[in-house]
């Protein structure tokens, strides 16, 4: 598929995020990208983007990593500022003068974005995966408060440049309602915030009929319910309230994790093992295998700008039982199954769980053969809407 016009975008990312897998739909409809990355071009190519595409700033990946494994919070303190200017300085110089679209991800933009625009058609679109960042840091003292714990969370200098950067950008673009209803409450004007929620790989997650089948014989069987959730077992992903919630139902149905352990929830780990069956982290290819023999997705995170996971359930055909501070309130209004309570409400999780185990054909029911897999969609479709409002804007601009 190919657009009949080229545009020259460059993707400004200090990772991986979800930059390669929009570059590569966007180089698949026609466009010419360049991928500004700390990433070795020779990984970059595993999401099929050609090496030809990609810049990489090598020793800052490394020293990124280095930087990752450093304990001390004062080192931490020292160090962000200094690779985030590194970064964002070496990406300015890179950006090509003439490119028509700038997507980059917040906290390294704003050397580039103070840089003089060379061309007035030049769209200069800032990506924020998260919710406000001053929103985030507040959930995340909250959560400080509760449990009792330091949290990683937004530095200071961190919160003023972000804020900087939304300022100068032309566009600020987020995931979810969630995360542009923070932007709006924290007075950025709406007409400058665009929704474009990631795409999924639907092949690679879509259920066939038989694991549907299968999923609705299980449910109907009375055994119990399969939960499965699928993350960072961190506390800004709600891993205290997944452990009360298992707590509460481990008698009526099986919990599982599978994902990331961060240090933080240590203690909350070995807490966590009577109730739930903790997995490390699997291969995005294995992640597909675990969805089909689960019966539902629970998700309790108290901030995601969107959450990938969430859209591989849909896909997966699983029902969604998460928080309204994500992506799923905004699955769910478009057609998909599920339900979206508030963050910390353990009763209202724990309500609707025995609601499932209890109404097992009305449950069941919820799981379709419906192949159009409401509320989720394609990289290719959310790379077309990256053109569409660049020409929306281009319009408006005249």
């Amino acid at each position: 598929m190919k657009n009949l016009i080229s545009r020259k975008i460059d993707i400004i990312v200090h990772g991986r995020f979800h930059g390669f897998s929009l570059a590569h739909a966007l180089l698949s409809l026609g466009h010419d990208v360049v991928v500004h990355t700390n990433y070795p071009a020779s990984v970059v190519e595993r999401w099929h983007v050609p090496r030809a595409h990609v810049r990489s700033f090598l020793p800052h990946g490394i020293a990124s990593r280095l930087g990752s494994k450093i304990k001390s919070v004062r080192a931490q303190a020292l160090l962000e500022p200094a690779l985030h200017n590194a970064f964002a300085r070496w990406a300015a110089r890179g950006v090509r003068i003439d490119a028509d679209i700038i997507y980059g991800f917040s906290g390294v933009m704003e050397q580039f974005l103070r840089r003089p625009r060379p061309q007035k058609r030049q769209l200069r679109i800032l990506l924020r995966g998260s919710s406000h960042i001053r929103e985030q840091s507040d959930l995340l003292q909250a959560e400080e408060r509760r449990v009792g714990l330091t949290l990683d969370r937004p530095s200071q200098w961190m919160i003023e440049r972000e804020e900087r950067e939304y300022e100068l950008a032309d566009s600020i673009f987020v995931l979810s309602n969630f995360a542009r209803d923070s932007f709006i409450k924290h007075k950025i004007q709406p007409n400058r915030i665009m929704v474009n929620p990631l795409g999924v790989n639907i092949t690679q997650f879509q259920a066939d009929v038989d694991a549907l089948a299968a999923r609705r014989k299980r449910i109907l069987s009375g055994d119990p319910l399969r939960i499965l959730t699928v993350g960072t077992f961190s506390y800004r992903k709600g891993a205290r309230d997944l452990v009360d919630i298992a707590r509460s139902l481990n008698h009526l149905m099986s919990f599982q994790f599978v994902g990331d352990f961060p240090s933080e929830t240590s203690k909350l780990r070995q807490h966590a093992a009577p109730w739930i069956e903790l997995n490390d982290r699997v291969a995005e290819a294995t992640l597909p295998s675990y969805y089909r023999e689960t019966d539902l997705f629970l998700f309790p995170t108290l901030e995601d700008g969107f959450a990938a996971v969430l859209a591989q359930a849909v896909a997966a055909g699983l029902p969604i039982l998460a928080t309204t501070n994500c992506s799923a309130p905004d699955m769910i209004a478009a057609g998909s199954s599920g339900w979206a309570v508030p963050i910390r409400s353990v009763g209202a999780f724990a309500e609707r769980l025995r609601w499932c185990h209890d109404n097992r054909p009305e449950f069941a029911a919820l799981i379709g053969e419906k192949r159009n897999n409401p509320g989720i969609r394609t990289w290719i479709e959310m790379a077309t809407e990256v053109i569409a409002y660049h020409d929306r804007w281009l319009q408006n601009d005249a």
